[in-house]
């Protein structure tokens, strides 16, 4: 005989109206947002009007079991409420219940979830616990993300931009165009292949891109870029890095420059533009370094040079790690401390200049309307040794730290790569972001790892 179903229950104060909280789920990238990175949930087809959307879902149920989910929306009442239901997946039952009620200084958003799992007795006695533990990690996650990012659309002063991404399909475009759509702006994706709705075809390798496509952009972010720890660093892929930035970067930076109405450029770049800085803080105002990272962050700058000189105000964000347990470093750096060989990279005093997604994120939202020009450092205010990083994500998992990577296997196993990436560091300071008023919401790295991790 099955078991009754089983209820969950979360309630969160947001800083919005029950009609602009019901705007936020319905928009495009919505779904996206509330996806936990550590859920390894993947969104594989949508279809039809918010009141009716059937959802098709890859999420992974345990260990290497996948699953794929189908659920439907049903009974929505535009800033009322609306429910999803399991039509197929893991559980026996699932019916969620989307309500948004009005409350002082804004509403509040409440989740009610009445679920039952397969096999009845059987199944609740031996995955009970685990389902409900999943289920409030899963919460915890989605209320909070949304608050914070409900309360930075409402505090941003520009309202309904066009903004046109490349790189829009990587870590952190996904995050970001997803962000931007859930506050209401308008999103243009850059692709390589043949351009669908809300699309762009350029070709960086090429350096080809009709720039009438751009006519009407208010801000135009250039993301795009090959992965410097994607091997060992050959003469063959340094190129290959070098290039995929200079071509890329040229690319946008010409069609822009052509426009009567010049938009602005977000044209990324990274810490590694000062190469190894020892103790030294790095701020801005620090000269170039030296090294291939320092080489590459320089001439990828530079490559921006044809929208500069026609007017265009350019900001180049100096990224720093970014933090998400979806994939990156953090995914890397994951899993041997999963199997227990986790430690310190080499002497692990080099410095590690980390930010968490949603700061990355943030910022970039933040520099549409800073009116700042030209380098902002886009880092975590607390800097921290390697060796003290190591130590923090060994007590997030609940695993050892002691097992340090020699630098010299380091060297051997990842030769320049591994040097200018693993052994070298940057101690770097935010100081101008943080002088536009920039306010992060993940400042302690304890706080970034539990969230990114779900721990």
């Amino acid at each position: 005989m099955p078991l009754p179903s089983q209820n969950f229950e979360r309630r969160t104060p947001m800083p919005v109206s029950p009609e602009e909280l019901y705007a936020w789920h319905e928009r495009e990238g919505a779904l996206q947002r509330l996806l936990p990175p550590f859920d390894n949930a993947q969104v594989v087809e949508t279809s039809g009007s918010f009141a009716d959307r059937r959802v098709v879902m890859r999420i992974n149920v345990l260990g290497p079991v996948w699953q794929t989910l189908i659920a439907r929306h049903r009974l929505a009442v535009p800033g009322v409420r609306f429910q999803d239901g399991q039509e197929q997946g893991p559980f026996a039952r699932w019916e969620h219940t989307h309500e948004f009620l009005p409350a002082p200084g804004g509403s509040e958003l409440l989740d009610r979830i009445e679920y039952a799992l397969p096999l009845g007795v059987l199944g609740q006695t031996f995955g009970g616990a685990f389902a409900r533990a999943r289920i409030e990690r899963m919460f915890q996650f989605r209320h909070q993300r949304t608050r914070e990012d409900l309360a930075r659309h409402t505090g941003f002063p520009m309202k309904s931009l066009r903004v046109a991404v490349t790189g829009a399909s990587g870590l952190i475009g996904t995050q970001l165009c997803s962000f931007l759509t859930t506050g209401g702006h308008t999103v243009d994706r850059l692709v390589r292949r043949d351009a669908g709705p809300g699309e762009i075809k350029w070709d960086p390798a090429r350096r080809t891109l009709d720039a009438r496509a751009l006519e009407g952009v208010d801000v135009v972010v250039h993301l795009a870029g090959e992965n410097v720890g994607g091997g060992r660093w050959t003469v063959a892929r340094k190129s290959e890095v070098m290039k995929s930035r200079v071509d890329g970067t040229h690319t946008i930076a010409t069609a822009v420059a052509s426009l009567d109405k010049k938009p602005l450029l977000i044209s990324a770049s990274a810490v590694g533009y000062y190469g190894n800085t020892g103790d030294s803080v790095a701020d801005e105002t620090t000269p170039n370094g030296t090294g291939f990272l320092a080489e590459v962050c320089k001439a990828w700058e530079a490559s921006a040079d044809p929208a500069r000189a026609a007017g265009v105000r350019v900001v180049h964000p100096r990224l720093g790690v970014v933090l998400s347990g979806a994939g990156g470093a953090l995914a890397q750096m994951k899993a041997p401390f999963l199997l227990g060989v986790g430690g310190p990279i080499g002497d692990g005093r080099q410095w590690f200049p980390w930010i968490a997604m949603d700061d990355a994120v943030g910022a970039l939202h933040h520099l549409m309307a800073a009116g700042l020009e030209g380098p902002v450092n886009l880092v975590a205010p607390a800097s921290v040794r390697q060796a003290e990083f190591a130590k923090v994500l060994g007590k997030v998992l609940g695993r050892p730290a002691i097992l340090p990577l020699p630098a010299f296997a380091v060297r051997a196993l990842f030769g320049e790569m591994g040097q200018g990436i693993l052994l070298d560091g940057q101690r770097v300071a935010a100081r101008r972001l943080l002088e536009s008023g920039y306010r992060f919401v993940r400042e302690d790295l304890e706080a970034a790892l539990r969230f990114e991790l779900g721990r």
